[in-house]
């Protein structure tokens, strides 16, 4: 790593923890000096229209964002030809306090970060790579026209056929992914304007594009597997995190198998209660209903603790959505995320089936935050 990505690296442990630290729950937190940061990022204000193709670009005014793809893929040759796998790849931007009038080529006042995993059943356990580096130099950017993100050789675009691409080289694994969307962007809370707390201000902009047909292929111990299945993709930007008393979120992405899908989360409080709580069905398409947004509990039903860590996590949850109740079961339950040497954080980000009356349904990702200790913000 050269030295200007060492620097980002430093500093990415102290400014950039908010990232993966706040990325599934929308970057709602207080920072240190909440006064000062609030005179120094704009806020996220209800009422302001979204608008594509520039809101899928970077928002660089404001502290934290993030574009995270996750999917559950068939592998269509090799020796495990037919079985399943997950996949995600997230690319997080931070603006830092450094004066962006600062006319040194130098200053670093965009960081940037990128995680990927796979989730190999075979291996039950992930395999994780990750990537941190400043903006300019040609070591990392992110493009405010549309989506255009790289750190390094890591990249995640949107092409003029709204499809996605995905590419990641690593020296345990690449990646080489297209995914294409099934509708317009899905709107989360109210037309962008998502809240993850109790205050008004503990809010983002939050969209998803669930139902994404996805095909690729992965590398691993030389070999080339190509892979189809369904992913989703979330992007969110924010300048406010957590509510003082929370402790983490649950947070589910789940594509089903009828061509909708349902987004839902929790933010924990250290009592043990909740402090928030949102969820979303979108029709096959994107489109949202015009009924109200159902209540939502998240329910662990069984629990996996880390041998490394010593967290222990709901792997498996039942999920009470209105009048449904939906079953929650982990690809495996390994699937704790160590990011200590780039973010300071610790979570399990797994890819999960999803149950209805016994059958399955669908599928998805599940994220869990907070369990394995408080997140260093």
């Amino acid at each position: 790593m050269s030295a200007l990505a060492n620097a980002a690296r430093r500093h990415l442990l102290a400014a950039l923890a908010l990232c993966v630290g706040t990325a599934r729950a929308g970057g709602a937190t207080r920072p240190t000096g909440a006064a000062a940061d609030a005179a120094f990022y704009p806020p996220i204000e209800r009422g302001a229209a979204l608008v594509f193709p520039r809101d899928h670009g970077a928002h660089p005014a404001w502290r934290t964002e993030w574009w995270y793809l996750t999917g559950w893929l068939r592998r269509l040759d090799g020796p495990h030809r037919g079985q399943a796998l997950g996949v995600q790849v997230t690319f997080f931007r931070s603006r830092t306090r450094h004066d962006a009038a600062n006319p040194s080529r130098f200053a670093p006042t965009q960081l940037l970060l990128a995680h990927a995993t796979l989730a190999l059943p075979e291996r039950g356990r992930l395999l994780h790579a990750q990537r941190a580096a400043r903006e300019g130099f040609g070591l990392a950017g992110a493009s405010v026209h549309d989506t255009d993100v790289h750190v390094g050789r890591w990249s995640l675009g949107r092409d003029a056929d709204d499809r996605y691409r995905a590419r990641i080289e690593d020296r345990q694994f690449s990646l080489a992914l297209e995914a294409a969307p099934q509708g317009p962007p899905a709107l989360q809370g109210d037309r962008g304007f998502s809240r993850k707390g109790p205050a008004e201000r503990q809010a983002s902009r939050y969209y998803s594009r669930p139902q994404l047909r996805t095909t690729g292929e992965f590398r691993i111990d030389g070999a080339r597997v190509g892979v189809e299945g369904v992913a989703w993709l979330d992007h969110e930007w924010s300048s406010e995190i957590l509510d003082a008393a929370a402790d983490g979120w649950d947070w589910v992405g789940l594509n089903l198998d009828d061509g909708s899908a349902l987004a839902a989360f929790r933010i924990r409080r250290r009592d043990g209660g909740v402090a928030w709580s949102y969820a979303r069905w979108f029709a096959p398409g994107g489109a949202a209903p015009s009924m109200p947004d159902p209540a939502v509990r998240f329910v662990p039903s069984r629990s996996w603790t880390s041998p490394r860590t010593g967290a222990r996590y709901p792997v498996a949850m039942r999920l009470e959505v209105g009048a449904r109740t939906l079953e929650l079961e982990p690809l495996f339950d390994d699937q704790e995320l160590d990011a200590r040497a780039s973010t300071g954080t610790i979570y399990w980000e797994g890819a999960v089936r999803v149950l209805e009356a016994g059958r399955e349904v669908g599928r998805g990702y599940l994220e869990l935050t907070g369990y394995a200790g408080a997140l260093r913000l």
